[in-house]
């Protein structure tokens, strides 16, 4: 699988570049999206790969028919099938829709911290202790910040697993009605097909 393996190399390439980096919280968002890149492609491949290999059928020639005959007829059939079911079983898997975008980086410790810090301080203001109030907003800000920026990454990579399971479940769909075809054919020419 190419693309695959591009994907790979290239998610590979920008983890080794990230040492470069000086904003800490940009290297830890594009070091897990390269991360889960990598995982997701991984997992698409070793899917499709299972998949690939099930068409392992034992065809009997019940008519007498040749070695020659069978592996011609097998051929045939597999065109066949591939004509009627729009699946060709030797071509690379492809994703029929491109994987869920990430969307914009919510919270975050040190975003977080700014605003409960500013928050804080007006807050100790008020009561006249500017200093413990900014202090006091700025660890719950960085608090609350680590939960929703951690919440987002759970619901990204929630919708990640969920678009490869779709993908694959698809994939399934179409090998199992070329199958179908398949077997159909060559029992139409007169094969036992387990």
């Amino acid at each position: 699988m190419p693309w695959v393996k591009k994907s790979l190399i290239k998610g590979y390439a920008k983890i080794i570049n990230m040492y470069s980096y000086t904003d800490f919280n940009n290297l830890i968002s594009i070091l897990r999206e390269e991360i889960m890149k990598i995982i997701y492609a991984s997992i698409l491949l070793f899917t499709f790969t299972a998949f690939s290999s099930a068409q392992d059928f034992f065809v009997f020639p019940s008519e007498g028919q040749s070695q020659e005959q069978t592996n011609r007829d097998k051929a045939d059939c597999q065109i066949w099938a591939t004509q009627q079911t729009g699946f060709d079983p030797l071509r690379t898997p492809t994703a029929t829709t491109p994987p869920p975008a990430r969307g914009a980086q919510q919270g975050g410790v040190i975003r977080g911290g700014a605003r409960g810090a500013i928050i804080g301080t007006t807050a100790g203001a008020i009561s006249g202790n500017t200093g413990r109030g900014a202090a006091i907003g700025a660890s719950t800000g960085a608090l609350m910040g680590g939960f929703r920026a951690s919440d987002q990454r759970r619901q990204e990579q929630h919708a990640q697993e969920q678009w490869a399971q779709q993908q694959a479940a698809q994939h399934a769909q179409e090998r199992d009605r070329f199958n179908r075809a398949y077997i159909a054919c060559l029992q139409g020419k007169g094969y036992t097909v387990n």
